[in-house]
């Protein structure tokens, strides 16, 4: 087991070797994104609204846009980022001839996602306390276990994408159906107890709407633990369940 997980942190350490190499490039989407959408609707629209929820609209946007930074860190690493290595640059081929097994392969790009999703959030969330929107910024290394959290079931949604598409274009339609649903419907933009009760009901099964209420708890410092005793289980069963699911649909198209 702890040789196993010694491989797996190899891969880790590959996809971060290879990812510094463009560093700016690479993060610079991670901070721009939530910047502009604070702009154009913290700033722009926010003008509009008040006391929500006894906040400024910018305050209610920030922990949302945090969290929203790991669904896209994660899924987007382990879709089209996977698919690339897979498929085109026969990464995993090689990775095979060595002691590396398929376990060792998912386990790594597993961690790697995660530890990147727990990095992309604290990095948010700093910016954003900067501006006053956090109301104990002592709680920002908190948020790497909500950005890890995240990003695992995330991950897993991407790998069981990667697993069922025929090529690379057919991912728009797994990002059109299945993460933008995620991003719009999850609590970021408005509180989703507005929403109708099928709406509701179907956006409780979403991993992002419990990052969501734990990133609020921390951002707000209300409910903190209540937030982790109910979401968090809620997310780590989530991963558990979705990557057992993705290591047994993924490993069929590694082996094959």
């Amino acid at each position: 087991m702890l040789e196993s997980l010694k491989l797996s942190f190899h891969i880790t350490r590959r996809n971060w070797t290879v990812y510094k190499k463009d560093l700016v490039a690479n993060i610079s989407p991670t901070v721009a994104d939530p910047a502009l959408i604070m702009v154009s609707l913290g700033l722009g629209l926010g003008s509009y609204l008040s006391n929500l929820d006894g906040m400024s609209y910018m305050q209610f946007l920030a922990p949302g846009l945090t969290v929203a930074t790991a669904l896209f860190t994660s899924f987007f690493e382990s879709s089209y980022g996977f698919y690339v290595r897979m498929s085109y640059e026969n990464v995993f081929k090689a990775m095979l001839t060595t002691p590396i097994g398929v376990k060792e392969v998912i386990f790594g790009e597993l961690i790697w996602v995660g530890l990147k999703g727990a990095v992309m959030a604290v990095g948010v969330a700093i910016v954003l306390a900067l501006f006053g929107l956090m109301a104990n910024p002592w709680y920002i290394p908190t948020l790497a276990s909500v950005g890890f959290l995240v990003a695992l079931p995330c991950a897993a949604l991407g790998l069981i994408a990667t697993a069922v598409v025929r090529n690379i274009n057919q991912f728009q339609s797994v990002y059109s159906f299945v993460i933008a649903p995620l991003y719009f419907l999850s609590g970021i933009f408005f509180p989703i107890d507005q929403m109708s009760t099928p709406v509701r009901i179907v956006a409780e099964f979403f991993p992002l709407i419990h990052g969501v209420r734990l990133a609020q708890a921390l951002f707000w410092d209300r409910g903190i633990f209540g937030a982790y005793a109910y979401n968090g289980t809620i997310l780590i069963v989530q991963s558990i369940a979705l990557c057992t699911l993705s290591y047994f649909l993924i490993r069929k198209k590694l082996v094959s």
